[in-house]
């Protein structure tokens, strides 16, 4: 592995430098796939990209494919290419992709996890095996293949990055589905903010079957962020071969993440509002907000999380994931997993989103009541009687101050959904 990091920040002729000094070593061939995160995902890819791009082609690559690894969330414009990629424009060499999840035509199956492996990393909740069908390109006939990505604190894997972007960030539906349904059975504060955990052993596991078909060498470029006055300050770069490679990348990259992205309270919050950015424009991913809150001892019992973002005005942009959010509900995963019984078609990927952001609580089916830990109150574009059809609290945008937030026990968060909160021990 060559890694270059500095928590304070790595300046832009150190990370040139470092980023040329590896892709000297890199024989692309012709034909090559880039696989990237999203829109959602704040980090330095445009300042690794045109280095990438400028040296292949010196190399003698003719094609440069550009995959956008977006799991469930919408599909990604020209322009949000561009700028994702630091590039002013696309020649004829540069193809952009998005990842069509629901596309019978772009995914082929190559296996499955044993239902015995997703038992043991259930603890028995889920006795089902997991298929594993990806997007075809990555199986295409390509001479490399590199994978960007970033690292954080995440709900369903620990931290993000490494070989979440192949399983599931360009999988079928089937695959992030169960993935994010076995998490969540797994439970947040079990997972988000560890390295080694079940959920990272279902992407390794999975990932190694990607692994096994890929005709071709395969690298990863995992990158480590933090944000000052709206600006990306890169902190690490990782890079590696192969799916060890990937693997010895991502726990490096999470080695500096939690010393980045992680903030400590002293005690237990009753409110806490989460300033939700613009790349987050769902409330699927403004999500995070309430996710980052829910390490054991954090939200005090009867507590608030307040997602404030005006701009957001769904709850996802995909019209059948917006009806199961609104025929279901939010709840904890007690009632969600009595609902799943009584509708087992209910599509397990929104199941898990519903109890995510919900959060832990407890549901006695017999007399239909549901007591959970903390509230969640959307303070959006989504009007009010929407919000009570889905069980979440609603606040008028335009009434929320940030004074009226100050003192013991209530946080201000400008950052929403970017740091994982801890009880300081």
């Amino acid at each position: 592995m060559k890694a270059i990091e500095d928590i304070t920040g790595i300046d832009k002729s150190r990370l040139e430098s470092f980023t040329a000094s590896v892709l000297e070593e890199i024989n692309p061939g012709k034909n090559v796939l880039i696989i990237i995160t999203d829109y959602t995902r704040v980090d330095f890819t445009d300042k690794i990209v045109p280095l990438i791009v400028y040296n292949f082609k010196k190399k003698g690559s003719e094609k440069l494919d550009f995959l956008n690894a977006s799991g469930t969330h919408r599909s990604m414009t020209e322009s949000e290419f561009l700028l994702k990629l630091g590039l002013e424009k696309k020649d004829s060499a540069i193809s952009f992709c998005n990842h069509n999840y629901s596309s019978k035509d772009s995914l082929i199956s190559i296996g499955s996890i044993s239902s015995d492996f997703v038992k043991k990393k259930t603890a028995s909740q889920l006795n089902k095996s997991i298929p594993v069908k990806v997007n075809r390109l990555i199986l295409s006939d390509y001479n490399t293949i590199i994978a960007i990505s970033g690292t954080s604190p995440h709900e369903a894997s620990g931290y993000s990055g490494g070989l979440k972007i192949f399983f599931p960030g360009v999988s079928a539906p089937g695959v992030i589905d169960l993935f994010h349904w076995s998490a969540v059975l797994v439970g947040i504060p079990d997972i988000i903010g560890t390295v080694d955990n079940n959920a990272r052993d279902i992407i390794n596991e999975g990932s190694k079957l990607i692994f096994n078909n890929i005709n071709c060498d395969v690298f990863t470029f995992n990158m480590v962020s933090s944000e000052k006055d709206n600006t990306v300050i890169p902190n690490g770069l990782y890079v590696d071969r192969g799916y060890e490679g990937f693997i010895r990348a991502y726990s490096a990259a999470a080695a500096l993440s939690s010393e980045i992205h992680v903030k400590y309270i002293e005690s237990p919050l009753k409110q806490a509002v989460q300033v939700i950015p613009e790349c987050y424009d769902e409330v699927w991913t403004a999500a995070k907000g309430s996710y980052k809150l829910q390490k054991q001892g954090v939200m005090a019992d009867g507590g608030e999380i307040i997602l404030y973002g005006p701009h957001i005005s769904c709850f996802h942009s995909d019209k059948k994931i917006e009806e199961e959010i609104k025929e279901a509900g939010y709840h904890c995963k007690d009632y969600i997993k009595y609902y799943i019984e009584k509708h087992p078609e209910f599509c397990r990927n929104s199941a898990a989103h519903l109890i995510n952001v919900s959060g832990p609580g407890e549901y006695d089916s017999v007399k239909n009541i549901e007591r959970r830990k903390f509230r969640v109150t959307l303070a959006t574009g989504i009007p009010e009687d929407i919000c009570e059809k889905v069980n979440l609290g609603y606040r008028n945008p335009d009434t929320l101050k940030k004074s009226d937030f100050a003192g013991k026990e209530k946080i201000w968060i400008e950052d929403g959904g970017k740091y994982l909160y801890e009880l300081k021990k």
